[in-house]
């Protein structure tokens, strides 16, 4: 019985191609497209530049955290060093205790509570109907009322400071004016962040399926009644994103509570740190001056790094549509 296999036979063509498939795999390395190089390099760059900002940020809070616990001195002879002659004495948040108590962050801190918290409120509260009408609305005005809105965005506010101050001193509030008052600063927070909030939801609402909407209609739920109790729901990502980015800009901004808030006991953070500048520049204390940069910064830093999470899984959800 002849058990050989023929040369020109099938299966002999079929290990041949194999082995012929093998031996160049081994021999030879596939080269990426020359557009995928090119993507390559820009993808590595990217990420060169990314993290060297990741570093240089990071340095720079440790920094400002270190130095915040250091003396005049130190911070004179060594700025970099870590801090120690504080830390012997044992009284290690002296400086933090100076910008506390002396320079009224203590008011000034729960100021700057009520105005970033009912102001990111009444954004919401404003800006998701809004969001919801435009992106959902079958009508010719929703599209142009939209790109208004997003022309809002493009407008510096610090060219509307003046107007503004001027507009607020007309108007009689509580025995006085809305300038110089906390009703006031959020009246204006609330209608300039109002552009961004309002863009910012409307990718969100216009993600969601039109399913959802046809089936509560054919269930007898009103207009009023599908927003709230279904897409509203459903976009409480994008709520909190909104809510997370409209907080973390208010918390610090500093240029509108200057100038339309005089009164000391009505200072926010940023405003209260830009006196304690002053002050400080005179006594050269600025290991206490840091301390209040830290206590401006720190708190919405540690916001940040809780829901980190929410906000980025926010923002790639709004862009699914």
């Amino acid at each position: 019985m002849n058990t050989s296999v023929q040369s020109d036979s099938p299966a002999a063509a079929v290990v041949t191609s194999r082995t012929s498939d093998r031996t160049v795999g081994r021999g030879t390395r596939s080269r990426p497209a020359p557009a995928n190089e090119g993507r390559s390099l820009v993808k590595y760059v990217g990420r060169t530049v990314v993290w060297a900002f990741t570093v240089i940020n990071v340095f720079l809070l440790f920094w400002l955290v270190s130095a915040s616990f250091k003396t005049p001195r130190e911070l004179n002879e060594g700025p970099l060093s870590l801090p120690r002659f504080l830390f012997e004495e044992g009284r290690p948040f002296r400086n933090w205790a100076t910008a506390w108590q002396v320079s009224g962050f203590k008011s000034a801190f729960g100021n700057t509570v009520i105005v970033v918290f009912v102001s990111s409120l009444l954004i919401l509260a404003i800006g998701a109907p809004a969001a919801y009408a435009l992106s959902r609305a079958k009508v010719r005005w929703a599209r142009p009322m939209t790109g208004y809105f997003v022309l809002g965005m493009g407008v510096p506010f610090q060219t509307l400071v003046i107007p503004l101050s001027v507009a607020m001193s007309k108007v009689s509030f509580a025995g006085g004016t809305l300038n110089n008052s906390l009703t006031g600063l959020i009246i204006v927070y609330t209608a300039l962040s109002l552009p961004f909030t309002i863009y910012l939801l409307t990718g969100f609402f216009a993600s969601l399926p039109d399913e959802l909407e046809e089936a509560a209609a054919m269930d007898g739920a009103t207009g009023l009644r599908t927003f709230v109790g279904v897409m509203l729901p459903l976009a409480r990502g994008g709520l909190l994103t909104a809510f997370i980015i409209n907080a973390i800009g208010l918390w610090n901004e500093t240029l509108l509570a200057v100038v339309l808030v005089r009164d000391d006991s009505k200072y926010t953070m940023a405003r209260e740190l830009w006196a304690f500048y002053g002050t400080m520049q005179y006594n050269s204390d600025y290991g206490a001056l840091l301390a209040g940069v830290a206590l401006l910064v720190l708190p919405m830093f540690i916001l940040y790094l809780v829901l980190a999470r929410y906000i980025i899984g926010g923002l790639t959800l709004g862009s699914g549509k």
